[in-house]
């Protein structure tokens, strides 16, 4: 037992008092995430819609997530990343009210559209904070707390969202909208009048492989990664928007249940990222970390077609989740890495961008296989995606730290 408390202490160890308050706002912010979870079972069952019209706003949330993503990255450059989450904050919180009566087709299409860019503005920006505030040995566990802290309150925020939507699907709105301004009002306060917008030293940091004034749309090598990105994306987003509609077709879960499972992914990853990042991260090459990741989210969609069972569902969620903490955080990494001061808001809108794009593709993909395919083509093809993922990072990585 001690040496588990030595492994965490040790893990957490040596991060900035800001890298936590940002961890701290982002807990909160993520505590109310409950609309997009069910969104694809709201849509279906509450408000009436065709898998065909479905899909087509589940892509215009993605659509939306595009435009913002890349409005916040601009942004962050120009007015700092402090206003940029402010905006996103306050104004993205005070929307979900304003989506509560939209209930036809096209007044929710217009709606779900805004919200994302609202919305969507915090993630770049946010991820130039956490680069800014940590210390340049740093990064990549900073980026980590971070993530746990998004995971940790998409655990709560899933299951607290199956009690609520058992009840009104409006209180998942009502919900999200508190919590965005609630984490907005306290990262006012707080950070209004904090210094070190950008690194004081950044000695020990690997060097940018370009200069600070170059445009990320202008590097080639780093737009290939971004849509290697966008293809595991693809693939992983399936778990948000196409597996609920898995879940509650094929084995019939409640909304309880469904919750519970998304809970799981949020749970694992709070326990688990930390210290996986801090056992592994400056022990393997990035190159290994991400097809490590790529090869799990295969093996958890191959899984769902080759058993059946309730369990089958928890151990493809677990795969799911160990694939996003062998990923994500250090794909981040690179970006930084990739990037400089002057541009790095630039660089993680553009990555940032990959997530985006995913939004967009992934459900209206997902949908569309599943309506003419099944879901058993779809899980076969997340396998083929994420094997040619693999691959690409394999040989991109090398060169981009060439």
């Amino acid at each position: 037992m001690n040496r588990i408390f030595l492994l965490y202490r040790n893990a957490f160890g040596g991060l900035s008092k800001e890298a936590w308050l940002l961890a701290a706002v982002m807990f909160i912010n993520r505590s109310g995430a409950m609309v997009v979870p069910f969104l694809s079972v709201y849509l279906t069952e509450s408000l009436g819609f065709t898998l065909k019209q479905t899909g087509i706003l589940l892509s215009l949330f993605g659509a939306g997530s595009m435009c913002g993503t890349f409005l916040g990255g601009w942004l962050t450059d120009r007015i700092g990343h402090f206003k940029v989450q402010l905006f996103s904050l306050i104004f993205g919180g005070a929307w979900f009210f304003v989506m509560l009566p939209l209930q036809r087709f096209e007044l929710f299409a217009g709606g779900i559209f805004i919200l994302s860019v609202l919305t969507e503005c915090l993630r770049p920006a946010n991820a130039s904070s956490v680069s800014s505030y940590a210390r340049p040995e740093n990064v990549t566990r900073a980026f980590s707390l971070n993530r746990m802290a998004i995971n940790l309150g998409f655990s709560l925020g899933p299951a607290l969202g199956g009690l609520l939507a058992s009840v009104s699907y409006q209180f998942l709105f009502m919900a999200d909208g508190f919590t965005c301004l609630g984490a907005g009002v306290i990262f006012y306060f707080y950070f209004r009048n904090r210094k070190g917008n950008t690194p004081t030293s950044t000695a020990t940091a690997p060097p940018p492989t370009i200069g600070d004034s170059r445009s990320p749309y202008k590097d080639g090598l780093f737009i290939l990664f971004v849509v290697l990105c966008c293809l595991y994306a693809v693939a992983f987003f399936q778990f948000f928007s196409t597996m609920p509609l898995y879940w509650r077709q094929v084995y019939q879960l409640s909304e309880l249940q469904i919750g519970a499972l998304l809970a799981f992914n949020g749970l694992v990853v709070f326990l688990l990222e930390m210290i996986l990042v801090y056992l592994f991260g400056e022990k393997f090459a990035l190159w290994k970390m991400l097809v490590t990741g790529l090869l799990l989210l295969a093996l958890a969609f191959a899984l769902l077609n080759l058993a059946e069972g309730f369990i089958v569902l928890v151990l493809s969620v677990l795969l799911m989740s160990l694939s996003e903490i062998f990923a994500m955080p250090f794909m981040s990494t690179l970006t930084v890495q990739r990037s400089g001061p002057k541009n790095r808001g630039s660089y993680m809108g553009l990555y940032s961008l990959s997530y985006s794009a995913a939004h967009i593709i992934g459900p209206y993909v997902g949908t569309s296989t599943i309506a003419q395919f099944g879901f058993e083509t779809l899980w076969w093809g997340g396998v083929a995606l994420c094997l040619v993922g693999a691959v690409g990072f394999y040989m991109v990585i090398q060169r981009l730290q060439a």
